[in-house]
């Protein structure tokens, strides 16, 4: 098993921050028309940095582990870092090179994106 299956396989089983957040900041959802899946991100900021942050979906077990993984990653981080990462940040937390189902992959980064566009 390669390591991207791994991690995919850990947080899609054991996912990190499920969930909602009550009262929110940043309060987002992003699809994917072409194969269903949908995915919300929630964040709590405080002094200008990710304070808490939940996920909530459905769709694949692509999409949803790579939610769980960015919600670890995000936690704790700067607003203005958080907006200069590339998809190559969540691609290498994942193990590598993803081939195949990159919209799934990065379905929660373009959430993330899209909510820190307004901040």
């Amino acid at each position: 098993m390669s390591p991207y299956e791994e991690v995919i396989l850990e947080h899609w089983r054991n996912p990190r921050n499920k969930g909602r957040l009550e009262a929110p900041d940043v309060d987002v959802v992003e699809a994917n028309p072409l194969c269903g899946d949908v995915v919300r991100v929630q964040l709590k900021v405080r002094d200008g940095r990710v304070e808490d942050v939940r996920f909530d979906g459905r769709g694949c077990a692509i999409s949803q582990a790579a939610a769980s993984l960015l919600t670890e990653m995000i936690k704790g981080k700067p607003l203005c870092e958080l907006k200069g990462w590339g998809d190559e940040v969540l691609l290498s937390a994942l193990g590598g090179v993803i081939k195949t189902r990159l919209n799934c992959v990065l379905l929660p980064l373009r959430a993330l994106r899209k909510g820190l566009s307004s901040r």
